[in-house]
Parts: C-alpha cells; structure tokens; sequence
C-alpha cells in the first residue's frame, strides 16, 4: 500500500508531459526547436534626447505587401515583441520596436531606439533585390513568365498575378517595390543567370560589401523570417538604393495600371504616404509578416535636408504612418524651421495628429475585427471536427449493437437448448 503514492504520482507525470507535448503549438514565442529568434544587440533606446483605360479596371488596394492571408491574422506575436523591445521607452514615444534617423549626407545618426536589434525586415528586402538585378545587367524588357515556382508556399499570401502571366523584367521590378508584389519578386530571383540559389547569394555577397554585417537575405521577398537585418545595417541599405535611378521612381511612384493576362490592374503604392501631402519621398519601401510587424524605411526631405527614416515592428500601418509623422515633426523642430505643410495648410499641428490618431484608431480596430474573425473560424472548425468525431463514434455504436444482439441472442438459445437436453436426459 505504501508504493501506491509514488506509482500515482508518476503516472500523472507521464500524463501532464503527454499533454504538454500535445498542445506545443501554443508554447508562447513558439520557442520549439528548429525555430530562428533574432537576438537583439542592444535593448535600449539611444540617440539625443528631444521632443482609366477603356477596359474595366481592377483596383489592387493598399495592403500590408501583399502578404496579410489568414494565418497572419492569428494573434501570435513579433520576434520584437517576444523579445520585449516595444516596451522600449524613447522622447518620442514611438510605436515601433526599433527607428533610426540619419542625415543622408553627413550620415550621422540623429535619433535612434534599439537601432542594433537583429530583426526581420519583411518586404524591405526587395530593395536588395531590386539592386543585385539592376546590377546584373540583364535586359528589363525581356520576358518573364511566372510559374508555380514563384507561388507563396510558406503564408499563401494573395497575389493578382496568376501563374502563367508574362510581363517585362522591368514590370516586374516596378511591382515588387511599389506595391510589394511577392511573386513578381521571386520570379526576379528565379530567372537570375545560375538560379535562385545564385541569386540569394549575390544578395548577401552585396550586403556584406556595403559593410551590413549584421544582415543576412534567405530569399528575394523577404516572406521568410530568416531575412533579418538591424536599422542601422538598413539605413545603408537605403542609402546604396538611393543610387539607382530605377529604384527611386519605381519605389515612389503612388499608383501602376498594367494588364495582368485579359485584365487591366490598378496597383497602389503599399505606402501611402507617398500620397500624403508635404511629403517627399525619393525612396522607399514597406515591409510586413507577423514575425516582423510593420515597417518602413524612407529618404525623404525634411527641415530642408535628406534624412533616411527606418521603422520597424509597429503594430499596425496606422501606428508606423503615426511614427513617421513625430519623427517628421520633430526633425523640423530640431531644424528650428517651420513645416512647410503646416504653414501651406494653414492648420493647427493639433488637427493633423488627430488626424493621424484617427487613422491608426482605424487601423487598430480593423486588425482587432480580424483577429475576432479568425478565432471565430477555428472555433467553428475545431467545433465542426468535434461534432464530425462524435458522429463517426455514434455511427460505430449502431453498426456495434446488432452484433452485441445477435451475440445475445445466440447464446440465450444456447443455453435453452442446453436446458432441454439436459431435461430430456434426466
């Protein structure tokens, strides 16, 4: 009896190890192994303390770059997040989990908040695979078919490309920065002379000269969070894209008809501040996976000077649009100048800031509908599974109770005829 408690005590312990290996998924930060987790370099925040064709025409609206499939709707968390970075205290009171702005020209570093943090840049990507395709030398007006190669098989993000269209190198680099267009991207990378494989490593072989020793390219899109960098490395980045001519026009422009197979598609710029009034932007590139959050990077003039602009993990386009606007207001505070928009609009500062405080008041609250909608479907899903499983088990029983009769009954008449053998011989 006395052996009772320790076999109890270690049978439960066989049990709780089962279920926790049954539920791993929901294991926060999704720490399982195998999984990438950029380390950050620096967890404070640092920098100087202050305050229409004829055809019908299919519209391609803003999106977060083309990559926001259900999935990524599902409440899981940035790496910053699991790392803690956008509790990260700035002047500014940014909602990204890392900024940085420098002066294009001097390249000194004006303000900056965990600018060393290694961390997924999304979509920023394309911007170095804008450059190791440019530099390549390869005709842009030439051909490009895409295939099922090109398709998204790690997020199903949605693309209006549709395998089989064919379009112009040049388009398909004109698409993949303006609107952040993920096959036309991989189809860069696909037809690269030697492959995808070669390609990947030019992108690398091009970080590690401009001197971005702490960024690391898996892919041409930039789906993958295995493409990570920090926004200082990412402040280079921009700063070497800005010397492509291509890049800058076919990264700022705000909208792109083009005609996809028998339909004529209206791309939007996937930043909108590009056509935001008293913004002037001569680069730049949006970025977004769940891993990464929100991101931007910009060279754009402001308080009379270029300054390059990196933001990265805000929680919704809303709060990155909202950050690049403090940091737009504080450069020309700092610069002891005016805002020309400002005195151009002749309105308050306090109306604009209301205004872009609505807009991520918006932002957040369509995330918050989508994040309820999501959990909706998988209760319903895991619900429906539920109910198709007692129904399996409900159809096994009624097949299982004829057989338990007919067994009954067959050994009921045995034992009758037994008896009445037994009566006959006595």
């Amino acid at each position: 009896m006395k052996k009772r408690p320790v076999v109890l005590g270690a049978v439960l312990a066989v049990v709780a190890a089962f279920a926790l290996w049954q539920n791993r998924e929901l294991i926060p930060g999704d720490m399982r192994p195998g999984t990438e987790v950029a380390q950050p370099r620096t967890p404070a925040a640092s920098g100087p303390v202050a305050q229409a064709p004829a055809e019908p025409v299919e519209q391609v609206g803003e999106s977060a770059d083309s990559a926001t499939p259900l999935q990524e709707i599902l409440p899981r968390q940035s790496i910053a997040h699991q790392q803690g970075l956008h509790k990260t205290k700035d002047p500014l009171g940014l909602h990204s989990s890392a900024a940085l702005v420098m002066d294009a020209g001097t390249r000194k570093v004006e303000y900056a908040k965990n600018e060393s943090a290694v961390l997924p840049m999304a979509s920023i990507t394309k911007l170095m695979t804008a450059m190791v395709t440019l530099d390549a030398n390869l005709p842009m007006e030439a051909p490009i078919t895409i295939t099922e190669d090109d398709m998204d098989r790690e997020r199903h993000s949605r693309s209006r490309v549709k395998v089989g269209t064919v379009m112009s190198r040049s388009e398909a680099l004109h698409l993949a920065l303006m609107s952040s267009e993920n096959r036309a991207a991989h189809a860069l990378g696909r037809t690269y002379p030697d492959g995808l494989e070669k390609f990947v490593e030019a992108m690398n072989r091009k970080a590690r000269q401009l001197g971005m020793n702490h960024t690391h390219y898996f892919d041409p899109t930039g789906l993958s969070a295995s493409n990570q960098s920090t926004a200082q490395d990412l402040a280079t980045l921009v700063l070497a894209a800005s010397k492509y001519p291509q890049i800058r026009q076919f990264s700022t422009d705000e909208q792109y008809l083009t005609q996809v197979g028998n339909r004529n598609l209206r791309y939007l710029n996937s930043n909108r501040l590009v056509r935001s009034a008293g913004w002037d932007i001569d680069l730049q590139k949006t970025g977004y996976i769940i891993e990464a959050g929100h991101c931007v990077v910009m060279q754009a003039k402001l308080a009379g000077s270029e300054k390059v602009v990196v933001l990265l993990d805000a929680d919704s386009n809303g709060r990155r649009n909202s950050d690049a606007e403090r940091i737009r207001s504080w450069a020309y505070q700092q610069a002891g100048i005016p805002d020309e928009r400002k005195l151009a609009k002749a309105k308050p500062a306090q109306k604009e800031e209301k205004k872009v405080a609505k807009a991520a008041a918006k932002e957040d609250a369509k995330d918050a509908k989508e994040t309820k909608v999501a959990k909706k479907k998988e209760a319903a899903s895991k619900d429906k599974e539920t109910k198709v499983a007692a129904k399996s088990r409900a159809k096994e029983k009624e097949k299982e109770e004829p057989r338990v009769r007919k067994s009954f009954s067959a050994s009921a008449e045995r034992k009758v005829a037994t008896k009445k053998r037994e009566e006959s011989g006595s």
